[in-house]
């Protein structure tokens, strides 16, 4: 018990649930903006449900990626997939930063405001493409399923090292979507550098999930020769490391 409670004192832990905060809140209010979005076409009597089953689904599916996230990161590959995927979402984010206050996110934002009453500021009262219920359900459940894995994936790939970091960090993120989803997302809109920051960080957690991976896919299939082969002797895989892999 005292074990697990030092390793809260240490500056890595600090500094892996720093990022993890940050990493939760981008994450967070991008998902309820997106959820926004997709219900946006709808008629008014439909917006609601479609944006409370959204948000629910993306706590349901958080939960569940949390469940496994370790043994997500044990899968061979997985981490530079993982890493590659974030990517794509890093680049989302900062197209959405960037143009935040056009067509697309003020719709996304508007239903938010209208739905849940919580004033997020700078959505505008657009005219929406009329889409089903259940053309919008499909379309939040896409992006349910790709950012509640992109959630957990940046987490753990933050806090890997730091479990109790990392089981902090999954139960904020499942939090923050669920009970805190629109406020994090007017959050965002009035405090835009935390976005920023958000962004940074899960490029950070991104390019250093990419390099991980592409380590351990080079030991896991016994191809260490040729990536070192291929790359100056700086970044070879020497042999303390690949024992370590392999030991994990």
């Amino acid at each position: 018990m005292l074990s697990h409670l030092a390793e809260w004192v240490t500056p890595g832990a600090w500094a892996a649930f720093f990022q993890v905060v940050f990493i939760d809140l981008a994450l967070a209010g991008d998902n309820a903006v997106a959820v926004g979005i997709a219900a946006a076409g709808l008629p008014k009597e439909d917006r609601r449900k479609a944006i409370v089953l959204g948000l629910g689904g993306a706590v349901v599916m958080l939960i569940g990626f949390a469940l496994i996230a370790t043994l997500l990161l044990k899968i061979v590959g997985l981490g530079l997939a993982g890493g590659v995927l974030l990517l794509w979402v890093c680049w989302k984010m900062w197209r959405d930063l960037r143009k935040r206050g056009r067509e697309d996110c003020a719709e996304g934002e508007a239903a938010l405001e209208e739905t849940t009453g919580v004033k997020i500021g700078g959505a505008a009262k657009t005219q929406p493409k009329p889409k089903t219920l259940a053309q919008a359900l499909m379309q939040i459940l896409l992006a349910d399923l790709a950012m509640s894995l992109d959630n957990v994936l940046a987490v753990a790939g933050a806090a890997r090292d730091h479990p109790l970091v990392l089981a902090a960090g999954l139960l904020l993120s499942i939090t923050l979507t669920g009970l805190a989803a629109s406020w994090i997302a007017k959050l965002l809109h009035r405090f835009r550098w935390i976005g920023y920051v958000g962004l940074a960080i899960v490029i950070y957690v991104a390019g250093h999930m990419i390099w991980d991976g592409t380590r351990s896919v080079a030991i896991e299939t016994g191809e260490t020769r040729i990536y070192n082969a291929a790359m100056p002797d700086l970044f070879d895989i020497k042999p303390s490391e690949e024992k370590k892999k392999q030991g994990h």
